[in-house]
């Protein structure tokens, strides 16, 4: 499960400098390809297969999902409504994939049942790789999973996890185990 973390990193400009913004205004173009100044969901899912084509992204379909569904709309209304992404929000949708790309790699390491759902057991037997990814000891693993479990249905699904991935700064880098 090793992931290219250059080829990644170098395929979602987010930065805010004239050579990114050039990148994304480009890649923008490959995506929007009926022109309309908008993109829905399946428009950006296709992007993330067709033009930023990195396999490992694109098998991260919740990642993409819970970007897009973040930051579309994030800028207002716009001119299309909430349900679109607009260019203006593209740079934050790409900097939110990188993020939410790498929780998902958190969640699917822990998800060893491999149904998108992450149950005790998982959570549990995981404890010391969670601790080096959020930086700090959990005391209680099984209360820790009830509070991760925000709907209380016995399973953290990826959306809870993101929520409290956020919260704990979670951070994979330097896990051998995601490093090509």
């Amino acid at each position: 499960m090793s992931i290219d973390w250059e080829e990644i990193n170098s395929k979602l400009p987010f930065e805010k400098n004239e050579e990114e913004f050039a990148m994304r205004k480009e890649m923008w173009d490959s995506i929007d390809v009926n022109g309309n100044g908008y993109l829905s969901l399946a428009e950006i899912t296709k992007g993330v297969r067709d033009v930023i084509a990195v396999d490992d992204l694109f098998d991260s379909i919740p990642a993409i999902n819970r970007a897009f569904h973040y930051c579309k709309g994030i800028s207002g209304e716009g001119e299309h409504g909430e349900d679109y992404l607009e260019f203006r929000e593209f740079r934050l949708f790409l900097q939110t994939l990188r993020l939410y790309f790498e929780f998902y790699q958190a969640f699917d390491k822990v998800d060893s049942g491999e149904d998108s759902r992450i149950n005790k057991e998982e959570f549990v037997a995981n404890k010391e790789c969670i601790e080096k990814w959020i930086g700090g000891e959990i005391e209680d693993p099984e209360a820790e999973f009830d509070a991760v479990d925000v709907n209380g249905g016995g399973e953290i699904l990826f959306s809870e996890f993101v929520d409290w991935a956020l919260s704990k700064e979670l951070d994979i880098e330097g896990d051998d185990a995601f490093i090509e």
